[in-house]
């Protein structure tokens, strides 16, 4: 199956719920493209990881139960080593370390990083393996210099699969940061009426 997210996801029992729901004959078409596809990154995947301030990271305790995290950081905290690579730095946080203890047992690793105001997102699946800080070359690179967060290590995460995911119920979010963006051009617009309603004297503005 040349279809590396498909191969991984569609199991034999998610494949025979496909058939029995009716949506098993458009993700047989899925898989069956020319060539191995959806393993390696291309500029728009590159792109959109290393925009995002967060994403969701899922992992498998030894006995058996999934656990999701959320990570976030500065814009582009995530870095593209190459196309096959992503990591990033892991900050000091609770200090639970649940993630860290049960990459020690199972190194897969799911993905989903969210565009909240595009309606956008992005699943991948990987294999991950902790950088030590006895490692600084490799942790230099996952870094942010001017974020004020003490890094404990690094994770490195070679990619198996990914898949975007359809717009569908995704609510649109937006951030502080994104707000001033989106406002930015209204708030100059009010600014000029005011003057000028100031400059007319028929109106005082406090």
């Amino acid at each position: 199956m040349p279809h590396h997210f498909a191969e991984i996801a569609f199991t034999p029992t998610v494949k025979k719920v496909q058939e029995e729901l009716g949506s098993r004959s458009s993700y047989a078409q899925m898989e069956s493209a020319a060539g191995a596809v959806n393993h390696r990154l291309t500029e728009a995947e590159a792109g959109f990881i290393t925009a995002r301030n967060s994403f969701y990271m899922a992992t498998v305790s030894e006995t058996g139960w999934p656990y999701i995290q959320h990570r976030g950081g500065p814009t582009g905290f995530m870095r593209v080593l190459d196309d096959r690579t992503i990591g990033f730095s892991d900050f000091r946080g609770n200090r639970q370390y649940i993630s860290v203890g049960n990459l020690m047992t199972d190194d897969r690793v799911s993905l989903l990083f969210m565009d909240y105001p595009n309606k956008t997102r992005l699943k991948l699946f990987g294999r991950a393996r902790i950088i030590g800080l006895d490692d600084p070359s490799l942790l230099s690179r996952l870094e942010m210099p001017n974020y004020r967060a003490r890094v404990e290590r690094g994770f490195v995460i070679t990619v198996e699969g990914f898949d975007w995911n359809c717009p569908q119920h995704i609510t649109e979010r937006y951030t502080l940061e994104e707000i001033h963006i989106e406002t930015a051009a209204l708030k100059a617009r009010i600014n000029e009426l005011e003057a000028e309603l100031t400059q007319s004297g028929l109106v005082k503005i406090k």
